[in-house]
């Protein structure tokens, strides 16, 4: 949860703060200082009311959760082709690594071949990339990235499925993962 945290902006955090306050201070203020004004708090007269601001706290928390913890797209993303010829007769697909998604190009039909994946880290924390499955000839893992860093990870792949993923404790499970098909 602490990394959750961490790779959120300071806008999003925020954001999320206010709304979180509002909840909380709502809550506190029905439970203890209004029954001591009306003991019968809520009564018959005032439940659909309290019940109706509950629930418009509760969406509105939901909605702020939704709008600051969505993320940014990547400045100065490159709108070039997915996959690309390099002279080294590998075709390159670029990535990128934010908190905790990986996000590869729409890619085409892949044929088995070398390919290079240039991994950008657009987080806030460090992430790497690895990929499994089906037959991997190369190395399988780039270094460990920090903030902004870029590696390259070249690799052959023969026809199968293969994951990619961040090995960092806990961002597999967080939702670093993707899968990628050779035919």
């Amino acid at each position: 949860m602490l990394a959750l945290a961490a790779g959120l902006s300071t806008g999003h955090k925020i954001g999320l703060a206010v709304v979180a306050a509002a909840f909380i201070g709502f809550a506190l203020s029905a439970s203890f200082l209004v029954p001591r004004r009306r003991p019968d708090f809520p009564g018959r007269n005032g439940l659909s009311v309290f019940v109706i601001v509950s629930i418009a706290f509760f969406a509105a928390m939901l909605a702020a959760v939704a709008y600051f913890g969505r993320e940014a797209e990547a400045k100065g993303a490159e709108k070039t082709s997915a996959v690309q010829g390099s002279t080294a007769g590998a075709k390159t697909i670029r990535v990128s690594e934010t908190e905790f998604k990986i996000t590869l190009p729409t890619l085409p039909q892949l044929p088995a071949g070398k390919y290079t994946f240039v991994v950008t880290n657009n987080g806030k924390i460090q992430h790497d990339l690895a990929i499994s499955g089906g037959h991997v000839a190369g190395p399988t893992k780039t270094p460990l990235l920090s903030p902004h860093q870029t590696a390259k990870l070249t690799v052959s792949l023969a026809t199968g499925n293969y994951q990619l993923y961040c090995t960092v404790p806990g961002h597999k499970a967080a939702g670093m993962l993707a899968n990628l098909s050779i035919r």
